[in-house]
């Protein structure tokens, strides 16, 4: 099957600064879109950042001109670079993905998630 490895989540002061990386792995013909999520303590689920196969882009309202999201293609691994971080970024945040099995079935995946706390 296929797997989703988070990692560079921690806490941080607000302003500075984080990048998350997700590697997919497993059973994966092709690799469509990626994004993150995050979900805060008694909220929902929200979309932070998506990038598309052709490397197209679409942010929150809330994290635009502060968060950057890219992807390595040979490496099945996509970024989230945050920058001036804010108390409000405080969440859980989750990788997502789109994946094109060798059955040639498009199915969805997410990580475990990776904990950011940004600190006033």
């Amino acid at each position: 099957q296929v797997q989703l490895v988070e990692s560079g989540g921690g806490l941080v002061q607000a302003g500075g600064s984080l990048r998350l990386s997700c590697v997919a792995s497993g059973s994966i013909f092709r690799l469509d879109a990626m994004g993150w999520y995050r979900q805060a303590p008694g909220k929902q689920r929200e979309l932070v950042a998506a990038i598309t196969s052709g490397s197209s882009t679409n942010y929150a309202d809330s994290v635009k001109g502060r968060f950057t999201i890219s992807r390595d293609n040979a490496k099945n691994t996509v970024y989230l670079q945050m920058n001036s971080l804010k108390p409000e970024d405080t969440s859980v945040y989750y990788c997502n993905a789109e994946v094109l099995n060798y059955y040639r079935d498009v199915r969805t995946y997410w990580g475990q998630g990776t904990q950011v706390t940004v600190s006033s």
